[in-house]
Formats: structure tokens, sequence, C-alpha cells
């Protein structure tokens, strides 16, 4: 009994973790933004099939759901990464996930062209350095890995970058403890960048 208990316990206590954590990154490096327009960066994750795969189809809702959520008039959706073992791009099959989803709407960009994150955001800069607020949309721990980088690559457009609606308090519960280990292993050179405005 006190074995099952202290099980349960641990799990409760995981869940949690991973709860508190993702929701910590998805609010790092951003602030209040302002303006008419705005640019929804949503990054690709390794897609070597020729349809968008589970992790991919969840950015572009959460994009969908980033735009919806923003009052702009003017919202350009930038979809970035690169093709994988010679088929269609990342950017792409996104983009072709997104038209069948009733709920999208906005202008597409495709950034087709990106291998890493870093690229991914070199690429990008000149889609979005003229608006008034960016969003990057992925996994939050990967988003705030993007915001770092374009912290670093464009210090000007740091005052630019808000939040992003790619972290819901109980959406893929199970998964978030896994997500927060993958992170803190993806975030481990970026502490520096965090704790500057961490919340």
């Amino acid at each position: 009994m006190r074995r099952r208990t202290g099980l349960a316990m641990a799990g409760a206590a995981a869940l949690v973790w991973g709860e508190w954590l993702n929701w910590r990154w998805s609010r790092a490096l951003v602030g209040a933004g302002g303006g008419t327009s705005e640019a929804v960066v949503v990054l690709g994750y390794r897609n070597p099939g020729p349809k968008a795969n589970l992790i991919n189809r969840r950015r572009v809702r959460a994009a969908a759901r980033s735009v919806a959520a923003g009052s702009a008039q003017d919202t350009r959706v930038v979809f970035s990464g690169g093709a994988i073992g010679g088929g269609a791009s990342e950017a792409r099959l996104m983009a072709d996930y997104a038209s069948s989803a009733p709920e999208f709407d906005g202008i597409v960009l495709l950034e087709d062209r990106s291998t890493t994150t870093w690229e991914n955001i070199t690429n990008v800069i000149p889609l979005v350095e003229d608006v008034d607020r960016i969003k990057i949309v992925s996994q939050p721990a990967h988003a705030l890995k993007a915001r770092a980088y374009l912290r670093r690559q464009r210090p000007d457009l740091a005052a630019k970058l808000v939040r992003a609606d790619d972290y819901r308090l109980g959406e893929y519960v199970l998964a978030k403890p896994l997500l927060a280990l993958y992170g803190l292993w993806t975030l481990r050179g970026l502490r520096a960048d965090e704790r500057k405005v961490s919340p």
C-alpha cells in the first residue's frame, strides 16, 4: 500500500513539475507587444514522410490558436523548416495541413531552407522584421530557444517577441514531464538568456 501511494505521489509530482516547467518556458523572453501587425512563426519538426507528422500538426493547431488569440489587423503565418530526406519541406507539409484546417486564418509564407533552429531564425528574420509583434510556435522549450536565438541575432527585434498560444494547462499533460526533460537538455546552453527575463 505504501509503495503504491509513493508511486502515485511521485507520478503526481512529475506531472506538476512538467506542467510548471513548460508553463514557465512559454512565458520567458516575451513582452507585452503592441501595434497592429504580427507574424506567427511556426517551427517544423523532423518530418521525413509525405504528410505532416503528429508534432507538426500540433504546431499548426497552436499557430491557428495564436492567430485567433491576437487582435492584429495584419497577421502573417510563417512556416519554417527544410526538407528531410529529399521529400517536401516541413514548411510545405505544415502549410498543406493548415489549408485543410477550417479554423486556420492568416497570410501564409514559407521558409523552406532551414535545417536547424538557428537557421530557422536567420531565414525568417527578413519575413518578420517589419511587423509589430512576433510569436514563435513550437514546444515551449524549443520556442524559448528560438526566441533566445532571435535576441542574439537581432537584439533590436527582441522587444517584438510576444507569447504564442502553444502552451495550455492540462494539454498533453502526460507528455509534459518528458518534454520538460528534453527541454532541460535542449536549453542547457541558454540558461543565461533565460535568467535575464524569467518570470
